[in-house]
């Protein structure tokens, strides 16, 4: 038996769902930034089946912060991925640094699991 975090509660505290919530603000303000290129498509030459891809791509980042939120141990493994993914993708589709993308790898390295270390055990 693991005693490291014997004192933590199943319960959500606070640092928990903040941290959250920010990643969700990132992935969505990621979300903003290729809607705003959907809409741009046709002046700017982006292929449309480029937006079918990325759209899947920010919706695996929105589920997979909900599975976090309900301690599923697979939304952990598959943000991180998926955040990945969606920085490179515009990085090779589009040549275009995202800044959110990075900020939330950042947000996820740093601040997320800070948050979900200590609740790891209650994930299923």
């Amino acid at each position: 038996m693991n005693d490291n975090f014997k004192g933590e509660s199943p319960a959500k505290d606070f640092g928990f769902v903040l941290s959250l919530a920010a990643l969700m603000l990132f992935s969505l303000m990621g979300v903003g930034i290729d809607f705003d290129e959907y809409t741009q498509h046709q002046e700017i030459n982006i292929p449309l089946g480029y937006f079918y891809f990325i759209f899947l791509v920010d919706l695996v980042m929105i589920v997979s912060l909900i599975f976090i939120f309900f301690y599923k141990k697979v939304g952990a493994f598959i943000f991180p991925l998926a955040v990945l993914s969606h920085f490179l993708s515009h990085n090779y589709f589009l040549t275009t640094f995202l800044y959110t993308d990075v900020t939330n790898l950042f947000l996820f390295t740093g601040v997320g699991l800070l948050a979900i270390i200590p609740k790891w055990q209650f994930f299923k």
